[in-house]
């Protein structure tokens, strides 16, 4: 595309013409539109942010105003984020699943001019609260299904806003090259919000020096380049995605893939075959599961073949990950044993290519991550927050420990405070929280270290090893100090449990929320002819609360006493995202279950235990 070439790098926007620039006919997007994926060139997505920002430019976007980017994964997504940062704007992301009272109160909060709305959906919450945003003064939409008869003043079609940007391009082909020159890599870029499992989210600013100091850093323990090939699944504004969808990509000029949803994010995974997949626990235990019942379901044959294997797979894996020796004659059964599960298995995974594979965001049980290297997926565990902007620490590929996060990645300086408490200081630490300068301050420890809330120990090789949230842990009526967490997810590695919430602060032992992983334990139940007709009649059947009380049993034998269940509750629904249990990323909110579910918590407590 013509324009004034970048002048360096050092912002998003510059890597996006230096990409353009130096391989314009390459592919950098692919969405599945009808079926098909349709392709999208470097030279054609630095068109379309163009056009794009010279369009909000002509509607009055200023440098320092806020865009909203409100919908799901799609190209229009990052093309708004970087024509809003061309412009020395601040691109502020909200959850599509979130509310019109929600979607009020993070555009109300960010004091945004212009939002842009995937589909008539967002559209809708938008409109229904624009009288109450007069700093709002666009609607964009995506697409435009449903929207044909909308007549309102705010209204507009993002191909209108590219519409009006081409005219200012024609009379100026420098204008778009000049705006990018003008981006600093102390520029605030991005809004991240935070989850909010103990309050109203908060605004944290990125900037660009902060991304591309944790990129260049990450690069140099994870090699990725323009041959690699990821899937954009995880909500855009979440800063795990936005690494994975923008950062990543800008910065090695590789290929992202868009799912068409996250419930077809298995097929086209099999469809795409990346290269590099990084997601949250959550997803990788679907995965489990889906492995767990499908053998189940199958013939005896290759039930035979999975129980007789696996364990093949988890004694290499285990050895490779001690770095110990594995003798030839273990090689030669790895070896078949790959040929007849562990590639047929990755294959339907959607993973046979995955050379880099990383989880993030809540913590990993030892046992999923072993599943998945028995395998012969290469799965670590990333840690980071938002404030961070993401990744902080990964071990390399020949360092990996199980139950570790690695050291910290170049740049990043970490150490332990006297109570555990991680912090962080370098240059991907954020700028600090939107009109929030107590918060911001109480970020920080006096000599400037990012105070993460994690609580974190050193393993012998220097690896990090993160114990819990400081919040959670657990402190019993004999003051014993316990991390729910890793109870937690040992008992989400059962194909019957979806989430696990472990309550006994101050009291004298541990009880357990349950909920069930529907369709698994319903077809467990069909086949034993159990009636039910919901999740709710389903989890009050006592034959299902007899199924997870072995499946605790099985867990209380590899903990100590001190940590082991006691008692348990099955919860009569499942916890949702719309009634403020989970955040977006499926990360409960402790605080809401244990205020919802008091009744049952205190039930469990006067109860005898057993």
């Amino acid at each position: 595309m013509s324009g004034a070439a970048p002048d360096g790098v050092g912002t998003l926007p510059k890597l996006l013409l230096r990409n353009a620039a130096a391989g314009p006919d390459r592919v950098a997007l692919r969405e599945k539109r009808l079926g098909i994926w349709q392709r999208i060139t470097w030279a054609d997505y630095a068109a379309h942010v163009r056009d794009f920002a010279l369009g909000l430019e002509a509607l009055g976007f200023r440098e320092g105003d806020r865009l909203a980017v409100l919908g799901d994964n799609c190209p229009e997504w990052l093309y708004a984020d970087l024509a809003c940062q061309a412009l020395r704007g601040i691109t502020v992301g909200i959850y599509p699943t979130s509310v019109a009272a929600q979607v009020r109160w993070y555009l109300a909060h960010s004091g945004a001019r212009a939002v842009v709305c995937g589909d008539q959906e967002q559209v809708d919450k938008v409109l229904e609260v624009a009288g109450e945003l007069p700093d709002l003064e666009r609607v964009v939409y995506v697409d435009p299904k449903g929207l044909r008869r909308y007549r309102h003043p705010k209204l507009c079609a993002f191909g209108d806003v590219e519409a009006a940007g081409r005219p200012l391009h024609e009379r100026d082909p420098a204008r778009f090259g000049d705006r990018v020159a003008a981006t600093r890599p102390e520029d605030a870029a991005i809004m991240v919000y935070t989850s909010g499992t103990t309050g109203d989210p908060k605004g944290a600013l990125i900037g660009h020096r902060n991304m591309l100091a944790m990129v260049e850093g990450l690069e140099r323990v994870v090699r990725f380049g323009p041959g690699d090939s990821l899937v954009s699944a995880l909500p855009l504004c979440h800063i795990a995605e936005r690494m994975f969808s923008l950062i990543f990509p800008l910065h090695a000029a590789c290929t992202v893939n868009f799912a068409e949803s996250i419930q077809t994010l298995q097929a086209d995974l099999r469809e795409i075959s990346p290269t590099a997949f990084l997601n949250v626990p959550r997803i990788f235990e679907k995965m489990h599961t889906d492995v767990v019942i499908r053998m189940k379901d199958a013939f005896a044959p290759k039930r035979w073949v999975y129980r007789a294997m696996m364990p093949v797979g988890e004694r290499v894996a285990t050895r490779r990950l001690e770095r110990r020796r594995v003798p030839p004659h273990w090689w030669a059964a790895y070896a078949l044993a790959y040929f007849l599960l562990f590639r047929p298995l990755r294959n339907q995974l959607g993973l046979l290519d995955c050379r880099i594979a990383v989880s993030g965001a809540a913590p990993l049980s030892r046992e999923l991550a072993l599943f998945f290297r028995a395998i012969g997926v290469p799965l670590r565990e990333a840690y980071g927050m938002t404030e961070s902007t993401g990744i902080s620490t990964l071990a390399p590929a020949d360092e990996v420990r199980v139950g570790a996060v690695g050291r910290p990645i170049p740049g990043v300086e970490l150490r332990l405070a006297d109570d555990g408490e991680v912090l962080l200081r370098g240059p991907s630490v954020f700028q600090g929280y939107w009109r929030n300068p107590e918060a911001t301050r109480a970020a920080f420890t006096d000599d400037g270290w990012l105070r993460t809330g994690d609580v974190g120990a050193l393993g012998p090789d220097g690896q990090l090893e993160i114990v819990d949230r400081k919040k959670d842990i657990i402190i019993n009526s004999a003051g014993k100090n316990i991390a729910p967490s890793e109870i937690e997810n040992r008992l989400r590695f059962s194909p019957y449990v979806k989430e696990a919430i472990v309550i006994g602060d101050r009291r004298n032992y541990l009880v357990a929320l349950v909920q069930i992983e529907l369709q698994t334990v319903s077809d467990w139940a069909q086949e034993r002819g159990i009636p039910h007709t919901s999740y709710r009649s389903l989890a009050e059947r006592p034959e299902v609360r007899e199924l997870v009380a072995g499946e605790i049993a099985r867990v209380n034998a590899q903990l100590s006493r001190v940590e082991n269940v006691r008692r348990f509750a099955i919860l009569p629904k499942e916890l949702d995202q719309d009634d403020q249990e989970v955040t977006a990323t499926m990360k409960v909110r402790r605080k809401i279950i244990s205020e919802r579910f008091a009744d049952l918590i205190e039930a469990l407590y006067r109860e005898p235990k057993s």
